[in-house]
């Protein structure tokens, strides 16, 4: 029984860390803030390889990671970015944009739960990794106006509840015996988040931009593809009665 349960101690851990991310947001902390959410991450990566080391996969761990995932990759960068950045902007386009992200990484959670994707990839991008970029996105708000902040959020949450493919690297898998090491890690990222908050933050921003962008590409080129497919189409028919015409 306690075996079992041990899968849903990472899951609420990431539930924890999200509600901290949106605590230290309030209180200006924007820094902190991100580095809760990317040591979320970590918990999320966690739970789903512990469960199957152990044997515990259930409906029930699936649907409270689904629920934690809202808050600490939906509603956590969300609220990072508004008060980070959004927060001078007009109220109905601030508060507009910070409810849309996680009200579509919630779409993008209901969807994957009931299709899961195909073998190797997931169907859009996934709300951990939408919610890193937004939340990291946020350290640089000094840099970058707040326009880019809004078409960010916007584009992350096209692409979560896309069709666009992208690499899943949740079946990689973590053997039973490193189960009990698995604490550990979290504790060392902790510590070093602590420690070099700003320079994880930003490498880890760079990491899942670059991954967010890669299924943007994918878009892109699918598109252009069928373009250009429907106009070989088209030149092959006017060929075609031009020649019988």
């Amino acid at each position: 029984m306690i075996q079992k349960s041990i899968p849903s101690l990472f899951t609420l851990g990431n539930l924890l860390l999200g509600m901290f991310g949106i605590m230290m947001a309030l209180n200006g902390k924007i820094g902190m803030a991100a580095i809760m959410v990317i040591i979320a991450m970590l918990a999320d990566c966690l739970d789903g390889r512990v469960a199957r080391a152990l044997g515990a996969e259930s409906e029930f761990g699936k649907e409270l990671d689904s629920l934690s995932d809202v808050v600490s990759f939906g509603v956590a960068p969300a609220l990072i970015m508004y008060v980070a950045s959004l927060h001078d902007l007009h109220n109905a386009l601030a508060w507009s944009v910070t409810a849309i992200f996680p009200m579509f990484g919630a779409l993008r959670l209901a969807r994957f739960n009931v299709h899961p994707g195909i073998p190797g990839y997931f169907i859009g991008l996934p709300i951990p990794a939408a919610g890193g970029v937004l939340s990291t996105l946020s350290l640089f708000h000094k840099d970058v106006p707040p326009v880019f902040m809004v078409i960010a959020a916007l584009l992350l949450s096209y692409l979560m509840v896309s069709t666009v493919k992208y690499p899943n690297f949740k079946k990689v898998g973590l053997p039973r015996k490193a189960v009990i090491g698995a604490p550990v890690v979290v504790i060392i990222a902790v510590a070093v988040a602590v420690v070099f908050p700003d320079q994880i933050s930003k490498m880890i921003f760079v990491l899942l931009a670059l991954y967010a962008l890669y299924g943007f590409k994918q878009n892109i080129d699918r598109l252009a593809a069928r373009r250009r497919r429907r106009n070989r189409r088209r030149s092959d028919d006017e060929a075609y009665h031009s020649k019988n015409g």
